[in-house]
């Protein structure tokens, strides 16, 4: 049995309590490592291209107001 097939028995087990826990648990993880990558990327400079075009279609008025 693989890790992630071990990972789904036990939660399959958990009581609604525990997996509402769980549940929490996960998604702050998933939250956790989002951030983290952002950051990575951010600090590579993976969104400089992309802010200077969203800056170049403001500075041309091509634009609107949210």
């Amino acid at each position: 049995m693989t890790k992630l097939e071990q990972i789904e028995k036990s939660v399959a087990l958990l009581d609604p309590k525990e997996l509402e826990a769980f549940s929490l648990w996960f998604d702050e993880f998933q939250a956790e490592r989002w951030d983290r990558q952002i950051e990575k990327d951010d600090a590579e400079g993976k969104f400089d291209r992309l802010a200077e075009e969203a800056l170049t279609e403001l500075h041309a008025g091509k634009t609107k107001s949210l």
